[in-house]
C-alpha cells in the first residue's frame, strides 16, 4: 500500500528522526529530497536507469552516515547534494563503468554497421585464426586472450602469470608477425 501524503519535517527534526532511525525520517528524507537529488545525479551520469540506481545508493549512504553530518558546517541539503554528486562521479570514474560503456559503444557501433552493410565480421573467413595458430605458443596465448577473448593487458598478464611488459612485448611482436603475413 502506498502513502498518499508526502511527509515533510523541519530540518532539525528530520536530522533527529534520521539519527534515531525512525521510519518518519526515511519517509521525509525521500519525499523532501528525492527529486532534487535525482536531478543532480542524472545531470552527472546522463543515464536515467543508472541515476535511479545511484539515487537508491545515495539514500542508503545518507541514512547510514547521517551521524557524520555536522550542522555547524552547512545545511543538510548541501551535505546530501555533495554525497550524491560524489557517488555519481565515483561511478563514472569506476573501471567497470568505463569498460562497460566502451563495450556498449563498440557493440552498438558494430551492430549499426552490420545492419547498414548487412555484413558480419568473421575472423575465420579471413584466416586470421589460422595465422594466429601458426605463431609461437606464447604469442598465440597473448593474442588469444586480448583479441579473441577481450582481456585487458593487465588481465592477460594476471591470467598468464607473466609481467605486464612481457605481455605488451609479445603482443607487439605477434602483431608484427601477422602484419608480415598480410603483406
Amino acid at each position: 500500500m502506498s502513502r498518499k501524503t508526502k511527509t515533510s519535517l523541519p530540518e532539525a527534526e528530520l536530522i533527529k528522526a534520521m539519527r534515531q532511525k525512525q521510519k518518519i525520517g526515511s519517509e521525509a528524507l525521500y519525499d523532501m529530497y528525492s527529486a532534487s537529488l535525482f536531478g543532480v545525479i542524472v545531470k552527472v551520469v546522463q543515464d536515467q536507469e543508472l541515476a535511479e540506481d545511484l539515487l537508491q545508493d545515495t539514500f542508503v549512504k545518507i541514512w547510514n552516515s547521517v551521524d557524520s553530518y555536522d550542522e555547524t558546517k552547512g545545511r543538510l541539503f548541501t551535505w546530501m547534494v555533495n554525497l550524491a554528486r560524489n557517488l555519481a562521479i565515483d561511478k563514472l570514474r569506476s573501471k567497470d563503468f568505463r569498460n562497460n560503456s566502451k563495450n556498449q559503444d563498440i557493440e552498438n557501433s558494430v551492430i549499426s554497421i552490420d545492419e547498414q552493410r548487412n555484413t558480419t565480421l568473421n575472423p575465420e573467413v579471413l584466416g586470421v585464426r589460422d595465422m594466429v595458430n601458426n605463431l609461437r605458443p606464447e604469442a598465440k596465448a597473448v593474442l588469444d586472450l586480448i583479441y579473441f577473448k577481450g582481456y585487458t593487458h593487465v588481465e592477460a598478464s594476471e591470467e598468464l602469470g607473466i609481467p605486464l611488459g612481457t605481455v605488451k612485448t609479445r603482443l607487439r611482436l605477434a602483431i608484427i608477425s601477422l602484419r608480415k603475413l598480410f603483406n
